[in-house]
């Protein structure tokens, strides 16, 4: 028994003055924001995105982060290229419709009818059997036309913002080819039957994209030119098809909870004056391919990068309850050995990630660093494997933990400490080849 009343008092010893500097009030007022219906959804390149990087920006303000070097202030712009549609024409059975079309792939021009050699018509009702379509374009070996239920409009500015075509940091790097097989969807506002013919004519130009990330930073004392980077990304899914009259994709996990994390690790360091440089950035268009990592990290010099702390999903208690987080990675550098280290005598547990078929180290904003040998993990929480609110409309606020957020900050903030005041260094990851 003895034992056990010294470990509790340790573990209150550790957090002792950390609900001060990182309240739980705090953490709820600005994730409630970031997670509100004025937000929209904040889908990259949209107003509602807009009204979240102004948010964050004006929060790193108050924190009283500088800019990046060579920036003007905490909004880092920056332009990718797509293919954009400038005209479609859909006919069934002779008459032109006024249908959406979503072209997947590379084709500048699309031009496929029921006649045309190869081709494969499926006809999907819901989410599922939509996502199951999309799963064949990887390896199509004839042309496909998804035709969708009009009970699937709510996707279609999603599908192409995200799905339609690849984006590129160069306008000379989008493709001029025509791809092989084409797939496209199509939303039929009337059934279209194997009686009935159709064409399909669409032309796609290249589109110049604006995102936003927003950055700042803390200039260290001792080691100004080595850096720490807290990331999460800010965007999410926009608008979606409306259930039970909600049509908001709040992300409120994903990563209202992470982009959270963040805001409070700035005003929580700018008390600490850190040895090292500490970057603190909310990431745009994740969701649309981890656009806003790959510019911010291709303007880092991975060899001055120490160590990259990025939060993903942390509102719900993990697999291994209360008081833990999962590392993804965690077997590939001893980033999670240090943080773990800093965090004895505490309750706080880290853990390797539980859900390596996943692959989600690969499959976050640390990607882009961890491939060029930054010791970058992501830190979460969600159980993957049966987050019935991912991806929907019902991520909201209401169905997170925020107690056990503003938990997992401070564990962060705590078990980062020896990294930023630079006494430990965590080993390198193996590079990505080529």
């Amino acid at each position: 028994m003895k034992r056990l009343i010294l470990s509790l008092a340790a573990g209150c010893m550790l957090t002792t003055g950390y609900s001060q500097q990182i309240p739980q009030k705090e953490v709820a007022r600005i994730i409630n924001t970031l997670a509100a219906d004025d937000m929209q959804g904040r889908q990259s390149g949209t107003p509602g995105s807009d009204k979240a990087a102004a948010f964050i920006s004006d929060e790193f303000k108050k924190a009283g982060l500088l800019p990046l070097p060579g920036e003007k202030n905490y909004l880092q712009r920056f332009n990718y290229y797509g293919l954009h549609t400038t005209a479609t024409s859909i006919t069934v059975n002779g008459a032109a419709k006024d249908w959406p079309v979503v072209a997947v792939g590379a084709s500048r021009h699309v031009q496929l009818h029921r006649d045309t050699a190869s081709c494969t018509e499926l006809h999907v009702a819901n989410a599922d059997e939509l996502r199951a379509a999309l799963g064949k374009r990887k390896s199509m070996t004839r042309n496909i036309v998804v035709w969708m239920a009009p009970a699937l409009s709510g996707y279609i500015a999603n599908l192409e913002g995200s799905i339609s075509n690849r984006m590129y940091a160069r306008e000379s790097e989008v493709p001029t080819d025509t791809a092989q097989w084409q797939m496209i969807l199509v939303l039929e506002k009337e059934p279209v039957t194997a009686q009935d013919t159709w064409s399909v004519d669409q032309t796609r130009s290249v589109r110049t994209q604006e995102f936003t990330n927003v950055a700042g930073m803390i200039k260290g004392t001792a080691k100004p030119e080595e850096y720490v980077i807290y990331s999460g990304h800010y965007d999410h899914l926009g608008i979606l098809p409306a259930e039970a009259g909600d049509s908001i994709a709040n992300g409120a996990d994903d990563d209202a909870s992470g982009t959270t994390a963040v805001i409070m690790l700035a005003n929580y360091f700018k008390k600490k004056r850190p040895a090292r440089s500490l970057i603190f950035v909310a990431f745009t268009a994740e969701e649309m391919g981890g656009y806003g990592s790959s510019y911010f990290s291709g303007q880092m010099d991975p060899a001055k990068v120490v160590a990259m702390f990025n939060i993903e999903m942390i509102g719900k208690e993990s697999k291994f309850g209360k008081n833990s987080a999962f590392i993804t990675g965690f077997e590939r550098s001893d980033f999670g050995t240090i943080l773990q280290k800093n965090l004895e005598g505490s309750a706080f547990r880290f853990h390797p990630d539980p859900y390596p078929e996943q692959n989600l180290f690969y499959r976050s904003d640390n990607a882009n660093l961890a491939k060029v040998g930054v010791p970058a993990h992501t830190i979460s929480t969600t159980q993957i494997d049966k987050d019935k609110f991912y991806h929907t409309v019902k991520d909201e606020v209401s169905t997170l933990d925020i107690k056990n957020i503003t938990d997992i900050i401070k564990a962060i903030a705590v078990s980062s400490g020896s990294i930023v005041n630079g006494t430990s260094t965590p080993t390198r990851i193996t590079p990505v080849s080529q």
